[in-house]
């Protein structure tokens, strides 16, 4: 990806959306391989093989309407009513479990688009974004290496540039280690143990708790019972705070599903349903890549022809064979411009000693 995204970078070709990859790649697998492996160097059939079935299987989930333009913008994530208050914005995927893929990669490319978008503030009071992601399982089963240690980077930093990231799960366990060690605030909700895995789960979960004085954290976190929770934060000083069971205040809203009404009387009233309702195709790669393969085309074509009529040439005249017949040669002869006018001139001479002789006798 870091050759396609350079070669595209020399080469003014936009990607805007995942159409534009796919043709990118198709055009370096096919017609621009050789320009490719002159500059660049050659890229493995497996792996562009491996990226063209990923981008694939997004696509079948819907990646291809959400990824292109409009971008989603993370400052619209912070904007402000006219009475100076932040909104609560709820990014809704419905079907979530049949579209793992869609909603790990949006997660990831949003977390790095908000880390590279935001300045660094240093440690301020109050964070300017919190994200709470929920069903955070989905984006780690699907990461790889590369990207968990992206995931890792990100959230270590992230917190200096005044925004907050909280992964919510049924098992912390689904957090990978390394990032679950970046975490400065935990909520533990009860677990019930009904299978071996689940006592090995709760273990290591208590494991992942700093040492209490007052509480057996096993079988704290078995016994919790509604509204309660296991919670530990960070001082003033970074330090995480002794173990403790709370209660957790329930919200003061409905806790319950909209309603479709509901959304649609929401959507109406916003202010982005126009901006990212519109469907914007700009020239971008794959056009440019299609004129670019038709004019090689036509290219091609023509000089096919213009070797059509050569050899066309060739054949009536004997030119480039090496090999000249006698019928050839004899039409050759007899249509040279000085053979035209001697043979001419033999013939009359011929006609006129015929006539002479005639008239003679």
């Amino acid at each position: 990806m870091s050759i396609i995204f350079k070669y595209c970078d020399d080469n003014q070709l936009g990607l805007i959306d995942l159409k534009d990859i796919r043709k990118v790649i198709q055009y370096l697998t096919g017609e621009g391989k050789a320009e490719l492996e002159k500059e660049y160097g050659a890229m493995s059939t497996a792996s562009t093989g491996v990226i063209l079935r990923k981008i694939i299987e997004l696509e079948q989930q819907g990646a291809d309407r959400f990824f292109g333009e409009e971008s989603f913008d993370v400052k619209d994530l912070m904007r402000r009513d006219s009475n100076g208050n932040g909104y609560i914005n709820i990014i809704r995927l419905t079907d979530i479990q049949d579209k793992p893929k869609l909603f790990s990669t949006f997660m990831l490319s949003l977390l790095a688009e908000v880390y590279n978008t935001m300045p660094e503030k240093g440690d301020l009071p109050k964070p300017e974004l919190v994200i709470f992601i929920d069903e955070a399982h989905l984006i780690f089963s699907q990461a790889s290496k590369v990207l968990l240690e992206q995931i890792e980077t990100i959230v270590k930093l992230i917190r200096s540039k005044g925004v907050g990231v909280y992964f919510i799960t049924q098992n912390p366990m689904d957090v990978p280690a390394s990032v679950l060690a970046q975490l400065g605030l935990k909520v533990q909700h009860a677990l019930r143990a009904f299978t071996a895995n689940d006592r090995k789960d709760i273990r290591l979960t208590a494991e992942n708790f700093p040492l209490s004085d007052y509480y057996r954290t096993e079988e704290a976190i078995t016994s919790l019972g509604t509204g309660e929770a296991l919670v530990t934060a960070l001082n003033e000083k970074g330090v995480p705070t002794p173990l403790a069971v709370m209660m957790v205040r329930a919200p003061m809203s409905r806790m319950d599903v909209l309603t479709q009404e509901e959304i649609d009387s929401i959507n109406r009233s916003s202010q982005l349903v126009t901006h990212y309702s519109r469907v914007v195709d700009p020239e971008s790669a794959a056009e440019m890549l299609e004129r670019k393969i038709r004019d090689a085309e036509e290219r091609r074509e023509e000089a096919e022809a213009r070797k059509a009529d050569q050899r066309s040439y060739d054949r009536d005249y004997g030119r480039g064979t090496g090999r000249t017949t006698k019928t050839t040669a004899r039409r050759r002869t007899a249509t040279h411009p000085v053979v035209k006018v001697l043979t001419s001139a033999t013939f009359i001479r011929g006609v006129m000693g015929i006539l002479t002789r005639a008239m003679k006798k």
